[in-house]
């Protein structure tokens, strides 16, 4: 049986009204940027939420309509189920009348891991975002993703920036937004009301696995620890402390601001601009210097700590960020050193011998 898609739209919108949704997205929505006035990308896997996320934009925001962008990305470690998911999700934004891209992963590795699946699906709706002039790509995450990124990140000792993902409106490199409507809603709320109207979705038989960390936490850990919680609603407690989280994150943004100890190209860092800030803005203005730098390798954390610990000393200091180069402290002033080639060369030539 054919479904009609429209009229779903229409019925799913009426079960979850424009005001269910976050704030804060409701709000860039209804600006008047050149971001907001532009295309909109939606990341379209074909689940649930993504379903619901495509059909809510496109009942709440008629006058978008025309220039919604639904995007598709077959990781092909599913053979069948995979092209079944691209065809459904054509067929949706087909009877929508909404643009359909589309690629696939040409060589997915045997044991193609969470993180590598996650950052060639994010390459292609980059690269789709700049053909298309999209500047914002709506994403489909709900209140029981951020009960599990705060769980994940708590394993691996993430500070507020970390803890207070996934944002609802999130700046990205190039003026490009992520924008994410859902966190106001319920994973099994958003079910239920696509069950109500009658809207089918497609299921990824590998979330039911433990292969990836992610899968462990929804499937083991978030149900014991929502059920350990009694009658606390625990993933209302996760997204609102996500919140807090992100408003201490930003407190502590403006804080670093004001003790303006990175120069304008970012290249240095006036350590004594620092004397007597609490060590969460040094720690928050050292992290920024390392993120304008062309190269700091792969900076552990223990390699962190430890040269956060040189700055907090405050003297001289040549500090190894790998073969690229060296954090140098000294006059105050942490500067970024690039390697000699000679040196380079060199330490090549030796481990080769």
């Amino acid at each position: 049986m054919k479904t009609d898609w429209p009229r779903r739209a229409a019925a799913l919108a009426a079960h979850l009204p424009c005001d269910t949704l976050h704030p804060a997205v409701l709000a860039w929505a209804a600006g008047r940027t050149r971001a907001a006035r532009g295309a909109w990308a939606v990341a379209f896997s074909g689940g649930a939420d993504s379903l619901a996320l495509l059909l809510l934009l496109w009942a709440h925001f008629p006058a978008r309509r025309a220039r919604l962008v639904a995007l598709h990305f077959n990781h092909r470690l599913r053979g069948r189920a995979a092209d079944a998911d691209e065809a459904f999700c054509r067929r949706v934004a087909g009877a929508l009348g909404v643009t359909f891209r589309r690629a696939c992963w040409r060589r997915p590795g045997k044991n193609a891991g969470e993180a590598a699946a996650r950052a060639v699906r994010f390459a292609f709706m980059e690269s789709e975002q700049k053909r298309t002039r999209a500047p914002a790509l709506w994403l489909g995450h709900q209140q029981d993703d951020i009960a599990e990124t705060m769980l994940m990140r708590l394993a691996r000792g993430s500070g507020t920036a970390g803890l207070a993902a996934p944002r609802p409106v999130q700046p990205m490199p190039g003026g490009r937004m992520h924008l994410r409507p859902l966190l106001t809603l319920k994973k099994a709320g958003l079910a239920a009301a696509l069950r109500a109207v009658g809207a089918p979705w497609r299921e990824d038989a590998t979330n039911a696995g433990g292969d990836f960390f992610r899968n462990r936490v929804r499937r083991a850990v978030l149900p014991a620890w929502r059920r350990a919680a009694g009658g606390r609603d625990a993933l209302a407690g996760a997204a609102l402390a996500r919140e807090r989280l992100e408003e201490d994150d930003a407190a502590l943004e403006a804080w670093a601001d004001r003790f303006g100890a990175l120069d304008r190209g970012g290249r240095r860092l006036n350590i004594a601009a620092l004397a007597g800030a609490p060590r969460a803005v040094v720690r928050r203005a050292l992290h920024r210097w390392l993120l304008a730098q062309p190269d700091t390798g792969d900076l552990s954390r223990q390699g962190f700590d430890q040269l956060l610990a040189a700055v907090e000393r405050g003297a001289a200091t040549r500090f190894s960020l790998g073969r690229a180069g060296f954090a140098v402290l000294r006059r105050g002033r942490l500067l970024y050193e690039k390697a000699r080639r000679g040196r380079q060369r060199l330490k090549g030539k030796r481990k080769r011998s």
